[in-house]
């Protein structure tokens, strides 16, 4: 099931939020910088790599002082290769994918910022929403994705494709 929501993506009270990264984990936009705010030093500590990661995956950390219990991080672009629709499809499938091994059962995402300044609201929908609805299910985790919206026009960004059978 995916769900909208206003509340702030540090304040949730989920299971885990999804938080845009380079290969350093170093935040992409202004979403993954205010998480960053919101989840104190002990984010900051939590996701600290010894070495790059790979553009395209996710990885799971504490959520620091966020209301969230984790964070999945996607890395979205690394200093060879920039975010693009491709990079941020493979990192969120990979999230999916985490999320289930982790049993997380609600997940939340931002409208805005997903892919920093790459994609637009309206992409950044589609690529939530198909990548959410077309995840293998075997297992039923996530059950649930909230995608955070800000504005009237972000909820009227993502309506359209919610209502095309996600």
């Amino acid at each position: 099931m995916i769900r909208l929501t206003e509340t702030g993506l540090a304040q949730l009270k989920v299971n885990a939020v999804v938080r845009a990264a380079d290969e350093h984990l170093d935040p992409v936009g202004f979403a993954s910088e205010a998480l960053d705010r919101e989840g104190g030093e002990r984010l900051l500590q939590l996701r600290r790599v010894q070495a790059p990661l790979d553009v395209g995956s996710a990885v799971i950390t504490g959520g620091g002082d966020l209301a969230a219990e984790f964070v999945l991080h996607i890395v979205i672009q690394g200093s060879e290769r920039a975010a693009s629709r491709e990079t941020i499809r493979r990192a969120l499938e990979s999230a999916w994918h985490r999320a289930e091994g982790w049993q997380l059962n609600h997940v939340a995402a931002p409208l805005a910022g997903l892919g920093g300044s790459t994609i637009s609201p309206e992409e950044a929908a589609v690529a939530l929403i198909e990548t959410f609805r077309d995840r293998p299910r075997s297992t039923g985790y996530p059950a649930e994705l909230h995608i955070v919206v800000t504005s009237p026009a972000e909820r009227g960004a993502v309506e359209p494709y919610l209502k095309q059978g996600s």
